[in-house]
């Protein structure tokens, strides 16, 4: 029992290893160990380019991988929440858990976020009646074909979640016509863009779900105000979001898909739902980033706007880094939204170690964590620095058009995080 790994590079999505679970342990899923072994043909080809490794440090050669838990790129490709529900429904499996991971990655991880893929989970082409797509109409009004359509070519996102009930999430493929497809239902010459849809958590007519939608746009406006790294604009219609994907590049009739991991699968974290402290995820990433001092600055400014509006949800796979050409850095953000509403209470997931919650993290202290990759002193000016850009968050929210109830509710939070934050000022010397 095996699967075969494939990886999207030099334009063709090509074989690149092959991973073979723990028989004994397979029904602990990704828990159990196993073995990975890069594909002979491709490790002669590609020997020594970076570039074409599953994952960061998982050197291409010849060497047999032996894990005790599953890569955690594998995690990555599994399905999540709403997308899991969707293929165990279509596997008719009567209960969930970790004995359906390895079923669920052979059968539903055929077209994840990213440059990698399962083979064996790769659909055939839809039939001819599928073809014409769907208009973004029946879309945004759910309509029932499009629904069917949807679960059935797997559209459902991949990715794991530490959260249970989220949104459903289609990754779905816009044609030169309008017209909507599951990814891997088209060739890549007739796309025109890439899109992530994703409708209300639970039950479209709660206003709390429609509410944390319907701001996800305004949100992502604001954190590009605030200098975080941000992708094009997200389209909310009628109850819908409409995300612009920015791990796939369109040009020419020629799609570039880039390598995406989650911030869990560079700190070598297989399990779901681990609450990992911010400490761990800093060490990791400065790994593996071309330049450790701008993406840690690009993760802390990243933290402190979650701290600030409240978004709870911000566990290690709603964090990633993007591959490009000679460089790892943090992707776009992404899955940032007033979570804080939720009905299922959502706390702050991952925090500082020794972060007390409902209290402002002690930003001195982080800054000594962090000394071996940025300068204390500095990182405590700069800091005091974001702390006047803090403070003025609720004008900014409100020409970013953040609901008035939202901006209300947060204001004095906002001031508890702007006043721990100059507090990291480093005192003058005498």
């Amino acid at each position: 029992m095996d699967c075969h790994i494939q990886i999207y590079l030099d334009n063709c999505w090509t074989t690149a290893a092959v991973f073979e679970p723990d028989s004994k342990t397979l029904d602990r899923g990704v828990a159990g160990g196993g073995r990975l072994e890069y594909d002979t043909d491709y490790a002669v080809t590609q020997l020594g380019n970076r570039a074409a490794e599953l994952m960061p440090g998982l050197t291409v050669g010849f060497e047999l991988f032996r894990f005790d838990h599953w890569p955690p790129f594998l995690v990555d490709l599994l399905p999540g929440g709403a997308g899991r529900r969707a293929w165990l429904r279509r596997m008719q499996a009567e209960n969930d858990g970790p004995q359906m991971d390895w079923h669920l990655l052979t059968k539903g991880a055929g077209a994840p976020p990213g440059n990698l893929r399962i083979a064996e989970a790769v659909l055939t082409p839809p039939p001819d009646h599928f073809k014409i797509g769907f208009p973004r109409g029946d879309i945004i009004e759910q309509k029932e074909r499009f629904l069917d359509y949807a679960e059935e070519r797997g559209a459902h996102v991949a990715g794991a979640s530490s959260v249970q009930g989220e949104a459903p999430k289609y990754l779905l493929a816009e044609d030169h016509a309008g017209m909507f497809h599951a990814e891997g239902a088209l060739s890549d010459e007739k796309i025109k863009n890439f899109w992530l849809v994703k409708f209300p958590r639970l039950r479209r007519t709660d206003e709390r779900n429609q509410q944390v939608l319907r701001n996800e746009a305004p949100y992502l406006e604001v954190a590009r105000k605030f200098g975080i790294r941000t992708g094009d604009p997200l389209v909310y219609e009628n109850e819908v979001l409409f995300v612009p994907r920015f791990d796939r590049k369109v040009s020419e009739g020629r799609v570039e898909r880039l390598g995406m991991h989650s911030l869990c699968a560079i700190a070598n974290i297989a399990e779901f739902g681990a609450a990992v402290p911010h400490d761990i995820f800093c060490r990791a990433l400065a790994k593996v980033v071309v330049d450790p001092v701008q993406e840690l600055q690009e993760y802390i400014r990243r933290d402190i706007l979650n701290l600030a509006l409240r978004n709870t949800d911000n566990h290690g796979r709603n964090t990633a880094v993007l591959r490009t050409i000679g460089q790892i850095r943090l992707s776009p953000l992404f899955d940032f939204a007033p979570m804080f509403l939720d009905p299922e209470g959502i706390g702050r997931v991952s925090r500082w170690k020794n972060e007390q919650p409902g209290s402002q993290p002690e930003w001195a202290a982080i800054c000594e964590k962090l000394k071996n990759f940025m300068d204390p002193v500095a990182t405590r000016s700069w800091l005091a620095s974001l702390g006047e850009d803090i403070k003025r968050l609720p004008e900014t929210m409100q020409d970013c058009h953040v609901d008035d109830a939202i901006i209300e509710r947060l204001t004095g939070w906002i001031d508890e995080v702007a006043a721990g934050l100059a507090a990291a000022r480093p005192r003058m010397q005498i």
